[in-house]
């Protein structure tokens, strides 16, 4: 299928790209149209064309990450991050309608052939096919055609403005921009009864602003706002302004408090900035609420990817509520959609359309509908399609072995930031690539195209469902599903690199090693004892291997660590101090359904690596938080755990959100007979000896050197370099100190 690729250096093609997958609950749609948001999208990619220093101005917060990066890893892997951004590209669109062509079996709310309007920046692109979850598609009622539909997430997103307004019949109501959102917030104040007066620098406006119900429109070029406010309001004021701008400059604001009557209301629904001038704004007793994209819903992932809806008792109108609302009032004619549709364009002229945006025309266009081959077939809807969708641990220590027959090729599932920098680089060119699996086909087809992958796709199980063995020679086959499979001519095994959010993990390692793969599956190995011992069971059955991304035993300064305990008699104690910043609650970290938590997804690293320096069994443990976990992350966010081993040995780990962030993220501690050893970030290791201190300098946390470790094995070439029993150990260790800290008390190890 086709998409629209952006790069961040300014460039847009129209790419092909592997057909999407549903999601678990979702549903496949064969888009028939697609809404350019002409502001959003024009200045995506304006920001894309702009140079590095350009962008560092307009990001800061991404300059501190790159900081913060080069900080701990050193410049070359920030840079190399850095690299990767830029080269890869980013999907666009948000606002699509078409007919669903097939379902995740979970999902019993659509049939096959139903017409939806669907949303949603993360999935409704600018494509032949979308795939998205169940709650942001809603079906399209008789009487709405495909394009109206299209617009759907773009009306949400402005009644919801209205909604955080609260209008009452007959207020006055100022609506600052009249971009695509602007207008469809003027339409639907109209329609609830209220009077409106549109603003706008473009006077090309105007007209769309009268077709759509304003009363009173104001060129602000032209026209003075304050004046024309005070005239249309008898002297009283607005009650109260929404700003549908999109600009750095604090004058819509200023403006808006201006215009507003005493304890008036501003309602902020574009990307503008909003800096309030105290006086004015204490003086006024002004109320300021911002609106949050299409509805309640939007950005919770239990909700929008996980299908937990809210009750309707508690939360009237959520974003796929909203959905529905709009389409109702397209269907009773309250929003005149063909009256700011300034173009239908046939998709394969899309980037010519992009063009013309960028350049002084812009102003002459609001609505722009990207429109699908067989469009106009949208109403055709297939009897035999509705019936067709009516119908229907004895053996943990295997991989210890050299392979008898080198793996012959790398199927890799997951094609994130991480895979792309630390994993991916040091595996090209050392194995063949077969197949690239992500979620998004956009970024699925990038990685194939970069790295030099054979094919690419969005469905894992048609991957790793293929026969289990393949030559470096594969031949692809295109399925009449869109999928495709790797046919084989030859005995040699596969196998298979897992870098997907972590509470993919497990299934996936089960499904692999049923085929008999080999398995590189990143940290944490699961997130529960259930997970553990269904791993368990399908390594006792597989000929297959499974390795766990515990990157930091393999990086070079371990090594040397490692070297100095081994020589060194009897007990050591060790102290590891992680301090790697608060949570942000928008990442995906924050869902524990999805990362399992700091403790599981992260912590899991330090506590394997006390399994690594000491070679022994943990025997005992002691946790706690040291932050509570309420509120708005409802789990441990920062733990200290100490850690008795069975030869005598101990570990204590602090890793806590807080602290200072010029600190060293990582620093590891080691008191054995006679020395004291001290690492930090895994680049400086100091060593303090028979009152001598020697200092040695590395690079790296051990990505490039576990990667060609495995390499290695799966050549036959060495050992399996991280046996499963051992990771295995590690993950039962962590499991204890979460069950320690929630049961408050000290708890054996495993």
């Amino acid at each position: 299928m086709k998409q629209i690729a952006q790069y961040q250096d300014g460039r847009l093609e129209l790419q092909e790209v592997p057909r999407p997958t549903p999601p678990p609950g979702g549903l496949l749609v064969r888009v028939t149209h697609s809404v350019i948001s002409v502001g959003t999208e024009k200045m995506k990619v304006e920001q894309a064309r702009m140079n590095l220093l350009q962008k560092a101005k307009a990001r800061p917060d991404q300059v501190r990450k790159v900081l913060d990066t080069a900080r701990t890893l050193g410049w070359k892997t920030a840079l190399e991050k850095v690299r990767n951004r830029l080269q890869t590209p980013t999907p666009l669109g948000y606002s699509a309608a078409g007919i669903i062509e097939a379902l995740d079996p979970g999902n019993t709310r659509f049939r096959i052939g139903d017409r939806v309007a669907v949303g949603g920046a993360e999935c409704a692109f600018h494509a032949e096919y979308v795939a998205v979850p169940d709650l942001l598609a809603a079906k399209v009622p008789e009487g709405v055609e495909n394009w109206q539909a299209a617009y759907t997430t773009l009306a949400s997103i402005a009644l919801q403005a209205v909604r955080q307004l609260g209008p009452s019949l007959g207020e006055r109501v100022l609506v600052l921009g009249q971009g695509l959102v602007g207008l469809l917030v003027t339409a639907l104040l109209r329609s609830n009864g209220v009077r409106v007066m549109a603003a706008d620098l473009a006077p090309a406006r105007r007209p769309f602003a009268e077709a759509l119900g304003a009363d009173k429109v104001v060129i602000l070029n032209e026209q003075n706002l304050a004046d024309e406010v005070r005239a249309w309001t008898e002297g009283f004021g607005v009650d109260a302004v929404i700003l549908a701008t999109a600009t750095q400059d604090n004058a819509p604001t200023e403006q808006a408090i201006e215009a507003l009557r005493d304890r008036g209301c501003i309602v902020v629904v574009g990307n503008t900035r909003v800096d309030l001038p105290w006086k004015a704004t204490y003086e006024k007793e002004i109320h300021v609420r911002y609106s949050r994209s299409y509805g309640p819903g939007r950005y919770d992932p239990a909700y929008e990817w996980g299908g937990a809806d809210y009750p309707i008792g508690f939360v009237r109108w959520t974003e796929q509520r909203n959905f529905d609302a709009c389409l109702h009032l397209m269907k009773t004619g309250a929003l005149n959609l063909a009256a700011l549709t300034t173009r239908r364009v046939p998709f394969a002229k899309a980037l010519g359309v992009y063009q013309e945006l960028l350049g002084e025309g812009a102003a002459k266009e609001v609505g722009v509908v990207l429109e699908y081959e067989g469009s106009n077939q949208y109403s055709v809807i297939s009897n035999q399609s509705r019936e067709a969708q009516a119908a229907g641990p004895s053996r943990l220590n295997a991989d210890y072995c050299l392979l008898n027959t080198p793996v012959a090729r790398l199927d890799v599932i997951g094609a994130g930031n991480f895979a792309r920098t630390m994993l991916l680089p040091h595996l090209q060119g050392r194995i063949p690539f077969a197949t690239i699996v992500n979620q998004t086909a956009l970024s699925a087809n990038h990685v194939k195209t970069k790295f030099g992958f054979a094919e690419a796709s969005t469905d894992a199980s048609a991957v790793l469902g293929a026969p289990s063995s393949s030559s470096a020679r594969t031949k692809i086959t295109n399925e009449p599903s869109g999928s495709s499979a790797l046919q084989s001519d030859s005995g040699a095994p596969a196998a298979v690199l897992i870098a997907t959010r972590h509470n993919l993990h497990a299934q996936w390692v089960v499904q692999a090693l049923a085929a008999n793969r080999h398995v590189f599956v990143e940290k944490p190995l699961c997130l529960s004892r259930a997970e553990l011992a269904d791993i368990d069971a399908a390594v006792a059955k597989s000929s297959g291997s499974v390795q766990v991304g515990f990157n930091r035993r393999f990086a070079a300064a371990s090594v040397e660590l490692k070297r100095l305990l081994d020589a060194a008699p009897g007990p050591k104690s060790a102290s590891f101090r992680v301090v790697p910043g608060r949570l942000d609650p928008s990442h995906w970290y924050a869902n524990y359904a999805e990362s399992g938590g700091r403790v599981l997804g992260e912590a899991c690293h330090f506590l394997d690596y006390f399994c690594f320096l000491f070679g022994s069994r943990p025997v005992r443990v002691l946790a706690q938080t040291t932050w509570p976990p309420s509120g708005r992350l409802p789990f441990p966010d920062s733990v200290t755990a100490q850690i008795e081993f069975a030869d005598g040995s101990s570990g204590q780990l602090i890793y806590t959100g807080e602290g200072d962030a010029t600190w060293p993220k990582e620093q590891c501690t080691v008191y054995g007979a006679g020395f004291v050893a001290e690492l930090t970030n895994f680049q400086e290791l100091v060593i303090r000896r028979g009152r001598k201190e020697t200092k040695r300098r590395f690079e790296g946390k051990g990505h490039a050197e576990q990667m060609a470790a495995w390499v290695a094995f799966l050549r036959g070439a060495a050992e399996h370099p991280l046996p499963y029993e051992q990771s295995r150990q590690s993950m039962l260790l962590t499991f204890s100190v979460l069950e320690s800290i929630q049961q408050g008390r000290s708890l054996d190890a495993s």
